[in-house]
């Protein structure tokens, strides 16, 4: 494989709401630049970028993958990208290390929620970006359609820079409005074409598309307004050179027509990449200096070697694979480099370029360019390698928080701690899962983006790592306090053939303020117990708090007070003072007002503001309080403050509700009282569920 250096080479991320074709586009891309000799179809599951079992059952890009073509002496880098909102996280990972981004937008559906979500996601990162309006042969496809929804919703300067030679099933080529000239593709998806002339029907439709694109073009520099005022037009050179710097500015937006599956238009899009979006060399990298101030690394093999890993992918066999882009200088195998991050040294082994999973060996990588390595040993995505001595380093990419959560168990004993070492491997190639163990209810915990995201988790432990789980909501970590002041009197006496057991305490009980957790004071005067007893008082007030009172949850926010109480010079120890202690919690505890706390999460769900209506009814009905709503643009964000027992079944809802356009996040917030009424059920299931133990148990 020939070695380009920085200005040769395009770095497109592709990107777009889930069945607009873009693993297709791909697909055709390869196929039409010769890298592959095969039309692989996501249907027959013989795409080269969705190669995993899970991907091709599921007919879904789940994980973002590379591959390269050479085109026009140029090296295009693809990153196929999901386009499923649960797995949202690698489309940024993937527009991290992309100088532009292809949109693909189904013809027949428009923008939808993914495609929003990525436009803004690419807006944030100023990419220029270009868009292909894809299946143009499927029934009810319209381009104008589609143009109408991308303006609405992304860019009012998204322009056309081809028109479609027929629609739906009589979609055959493209119009160049640039070149003028039409092509005309063979219906064996081959992807065969002949240049012809452009139809009769559609030459007063050329010429208005084409002199809307001039305009503007022209609009966009002071130079080619001019000259677009003094000759009434601009010259192809200039409309290209134009529209190109446009483009690349992130102020238009060139428009593509292609049909994935057909095999339509797919050259011309390639030319259009190559034309249009900007190499490494025209966009330099955002890094920050050792102060922490912005600093921008420009694609230069002669600078100092500085690379960004943006994924990393556990793989059985060859195990962790890392894949960077080289941000400067140029990267060797069998060499050693830096971990910035980490500070430790790494030994670079055999360098590659991918091709879906299929890798291909290379002795260098130079600036500007994507490859990937096997078996680093400590290096993660969001690391930088480099040179040690360089000040320069780049900004990991903020993923998602997880925003749903399932109790995770083995299915064979003896498995708990494979399924520990498996997700571990698994979070290092998908940083929106995280594994964690509830402090609590002891459950074993995996969050993910939603509930297909943690089910293809779940199929990855069992496909790759032999480990097989059953997945359960997980119980509420409730907790228990008190609400009202109170005393209370504990006395252990046993006598037994020697010395004999016997403590005796008193103690005060007052609830305090929320997330005050527990205080101990002790308050014995006159040596009514000796002060070797007073931590035995604690441990066993410890105890008995942990387990609860009501339904067996930890009790929190109050303070004891040991005020009192008796000993024995012989009978006394530290035994019967904990014991002592125990009983006097038992006892205050009875009139102290027990309560039941369940936490409560702080939620922001976002949503097309035909929705927010119902979004806001459906919260007070989870028993949730709104506490502010703002509007941004055709948005709107609702933030509330709902229980987590309410918030278990809200991913479904709102994804049906919403038509899969709304999101939300949540975080914990504070604990607060359970109605009563419901107290009733949990202290009812609490007592169920540990009479079922104990039955087991026996």
């Amino acid at each position: 494989m020939k070695v380009y250096d920085a200005a040769s080479i395009r770095n497109v991320a592709i990107v777009g709401h889930s069945g607009s074709g873009k693993t297709q586009l791909a697909s055709a891309i390869l196929s039409d630049s010769g890298t592959i000799n095969r039309f692989g179809k996501v249907d027959d599951g013989t795409t080269v970028t969705d190669y995993d079992e899970e991907e091709i059952a599921r007919k879904h890009t789940l994980s973002a993958s590379l591959a390269y073509v050479e085109w026009n002496k140029q090296k295009i880098n693809l990153i196929d990208t999901p386009g499923v909102g649960n797995f949202f996280a690698d489309a940024l990972a993937g527009l991290s290390v992309a100088d532009a981004a292809l949109v693909v937008v189904d013809a027949v559906g428009g923008v939808m929620v993914q495609t929003e979500k990525v436009w803004a996601a690419a807006e944030a990162r100023g990419l220029p970006r270009v868009v292909a309006v894809n299946r143009l042969d499927r029934e009810r496809a319209s381009l104008s359609r589609t143009l109408t929804s991308l303006r609405e919703l992304c860019s009012r300067s998204v322009i056309p820079i081809q028109l479609p030679i027929g629609e739906e099933k009589s979609f055959r080529g493209v119009v160049d409005l640039v070149s003028r000239k039409a092509f005309t593709f063979t219906e064996d998806g081959t992807g065969a074409f002949v240049e012809v002339d452009i139809p009769d029907p559609m030459t007063a439709d050329v010429a208005a598309a084409r002199e809307a694109l001039i305009e503007m073009v022209a609009e966009t520099d002071e130079s080619l307004m001019e000259h677009f005022f003094e000759s009434g037009t601009l010259t192809d050179d200039d409309l290209v050179a134009g529209l190109r710097r446009a483009t690349i500015a992130g102020t238009l937006f060139p428009v593509v027509c292609t049909s994935a599956l057909q095999n339509i238009g797919v050259p011309e899009l390639l030319d259009a990449i190559v034309a249009y979006l900007p190499s490494p060399a025209e966009r330099p990298f955002a890094g920050i200096d050792n102060t922490g101030a912005p600093v921008a690394r420009a694609a230069d093999a002669k600078a100092p070697l500085s690379a960004f890993v943006w994924k990393t992918m556990a793989d059985p066999f060859a195990g962790r694979i890392t894949m960077f882009r080289v941000v400067s200088g140029v990267l060797t195998a069998d060499s050693t480099v830096h971990n910035k991050t980490k500070d430790v040294q790494e030994r670079i082994g055999h360098l590659m370029l991918l091709e879906g999973k299929a890798p291909t060996n290379v002795a260098e990588i130079r600036a500007g360019d994507l490859g990937a390595v096997a078996k680093l040993k400590d290096t993660l995505t969001g690391d930088v390698i480099g040179d040690k001595n360089d000040p320069v380093t780049f900004p990991s990419t903020a993923f998602p928080e997880p925003v749903l959560s399932y109790a995770i168990e083995p299915k064979s004993r003896g498995d708990e701690d494979k399924i520990s070492t498996s997700v571990h491997r698994l979070e290092e190639e998908d940083p929106s899962i995280h594994y964690s163990r509830d402090p609590q209810t002891h459950e074993l915990l995996l969050s993910g983006q939603g509930q297909m995201h943690i089910e293809v988790t779940v199929a990855k432990l069992k496909r790759r790592f032999n480990v097989d789980v059953n997945l359960k909501p997980p119980h509420i970590a409730y907790r228990e306090t008190i609400k009202t002041a109170t005393e209370g009197h504990g006395r252990h006496k046993k006598q037994t053939g020697g010395h004999g057991q016997f403590g005796d305490c008193k103690i005060r009980v007052e609830p305090l303020a929320r997330g005050s957790d527990f205080e101990f004071v002790d308050d014995i005067f006159g040596g009514s117990i000796p002060r070797q007893f007073v931590p035995a008082i604690e441990k066993g007030i410890q105890d008995a708090r942990t387990r609860g009172y009501l339904a067996g949850y930890p009790m929190v926010d109050f303070r004891v007070t040991v005020f009192d109480g008796s000993y024995h010079d012989v009978d006394s120890n530290e035994l019967s003072f904990r014991l002592a202690g125990s009983l006097a919690f038992k006892d205050a505890m009875t009139r102290a007002r027990p309560t039941i706390l369940e936490p409560v999460m702080q939620v922001e769900v976002h949503t097309p503001s035909d929705f927010a209506g119902d979004l806001m009814g459906d919260l007070n009905g989870r028993r949730g309080r709104i506490a502010g709503m703002d509007t941004r643009g055709a948005t709107t964000v609702i933030r509330a403050l709902v229980p987590m027992s309410e918030m278990l079944t809200y991913e479904q809802h709102l994804t049906s509700a919403t038509g899969g356009r709304g999101s939300y996040h949540m975080e914990s917030s504070h604990y607060d009282e359970v109605p009563a009424h419901l107290q009733t059920k949990i202290i009812a299931t609490a007592k169920a569920e540990r009479a079922g133990v104990e039955i087991a148990e026996v």
